[in-house]
This record gives structure tokens, C-alpha cells and sequence, in this order.
């Protein structure tokens, strides 16, 4: 039985021996970790501890499109509508002949240079302005009748041109002529009223020319 005893004691002190050698705790040969004991009851390994990539400290100059301010397109501001003419206004005609005649005649209003023409009693062009005959050359008042209209007339006596002639007194006529030169008794138009003249006018209709 000692002998037992005494076996188990020498076997126990070179197992602690053993233990308790340079390489506890440390490297074991050829580099690798050694198993610790652990106080659970494990084992526990040892490496070198891992180094954590730093963390990217953000850009001062972000990479990212910076947001554009867009400013208010302005309110478009309503066009204004156009104020309606009145329409023309057969009390401001002062020629009763050739209001009270049917068909289309037309009025001449010699001191406020304005002239109309009218169908059935109504008004259907004008007022627009005239230039009768300069002093000398005054043009006569009363009530006509359309004789004739030559659309290239000449006039011979004066070597001018008179496009778009209505004559209602022998050498008097509408036509095309001067607004800032008086006539020698004629009617002086725009081309444009003298052309609606010429159209609308038709032989043996009333002109009235009043003072």
C-alpha cells in the first residue's frame, strides 16, 4: 500500500512539473496561442487582438449636388381687353336728305371735315375725315346725285392724279387726295375711304354737303 501511495505522488508531482513549465501561459512552440485554463471549466485561446479599420470621418466638401432654388416664375398679368367701339350714331349725321333716302348716299360736313355713308337711314362707314376746296375754291353745299366714277381719273386742268373719282358735280368728285392740303373744291379721302367710296356708291346716289 505505500508503495501505491507513493507511486501516485511521484506521477502527481511531474504532472504539476509539467505544468508549470516556461511555456504556460505564453507562446507554444512554433508561434501558435495556448490553451488557457478556463474557470468554467473550459478552455479559452489567445491571439493578438484584431485592429478596427478607422472610421471615414465625413467630407467637409460633400460630394452630393447641392439643391438649386428655383425662384417663382412671376403671374403673366392679364392682357386687357380692348374697349369695344361705339357704334356709329345716325343722330351725329346732320344731312336729313341723305338720311331719309334709300339705298347708299353719303354726307359731307364741310366745318368739321368729316364725312359718312349711309344706307337706309343708318350708318355704315365713318365718320372719317375730309378736306374740301380751300377758300376760292370752296366746295358747294345742297344735295347731289352720283353722275359718274372713274377709278384712274387725271384732271386736266390741274395735271393731278384723282384715283377712285365719284363725281356728283362736274369736276367735283371723292377721290384719293392730300388731308393736309384743301382741294380745289373736290372731296379729298384716304386711299382706304376712298376706295370704300368708290365700291358703295353707286349712280344717281344722294350726296348732301352741308356747311
Amino acid at each position: 500500500m505505500k508503495k501505491f501511495l507513493v507511486g501516485v505522488t511521484a506521477l502527481a508531482t511531474a504532472l504539476v512539473l509539467t505544468a508549470c513549465s516556461g511555456n504556460a501561459g505564453g507562446s507554444a512552440p512554433g508561434g501558435g496561442a495556448v490553451a488557457q485554463g478556463d474557470p468554467a471549466g473550459g478552455t479559452t485561446t489567445t491571439s493578438a487582438p484584431a485592429t478596427s479599420s478607422p472610421t471615414p470621418s465625413p467630407s467637409s466638401s460633400s460630394s452630393q449636388p447641392k439643391p438649386t432654388s428655383s425662384k417663382p416664375k412671376p403671374t403673366p398679368k392679364p392682357t386687357p381687353k380692348p374697349t369695344p367701339k361705339p357704334a356709329p350714331n345716325a343722330a351725329d349725321v346732320p344731312c336729313k336728305a341723305a338720311l331719309a333716302s334709300p339705298g347708299v348716299s353719303a354726307c359731307v360736313d364741310l366745318s368739321a371735315l368729316k364725312t359718312w355713308l349711309l344706307q337706309d337711314g343708318k350708318v355704315i362707314y365713318g365718320p372719317v375725315k375730309q378736306l374740301p376746296g380751300k377758300k376760292g375754291y370752296a366746295t358747294p353745299t345742297g344735295v347731289f346725285h352720283v353722275s359718274a366714277k372713274v377709278k384712274n381719273y387725271h384732271s386736266k386742268a390741274f395735271d393731278a392724279p384723282m384715283p377712285n373719282s365719284v363725281f356728283f358735280l362736274p369736276g367735283i368728285a371723292f377721290h384719293t387726295g392730300s388731308l393736309s392740303v384743301y382741294s380745289h373744291g373736290c372731296i379729298h379721302l384716304s386711299a382706304a375711304a376712298s376706295q370704300k367710296y368708290f365700291t358703295m356708291l353707286q349712280k344717281g346716289g344722294v350726296v348732301q354737303v352741308v356747311a
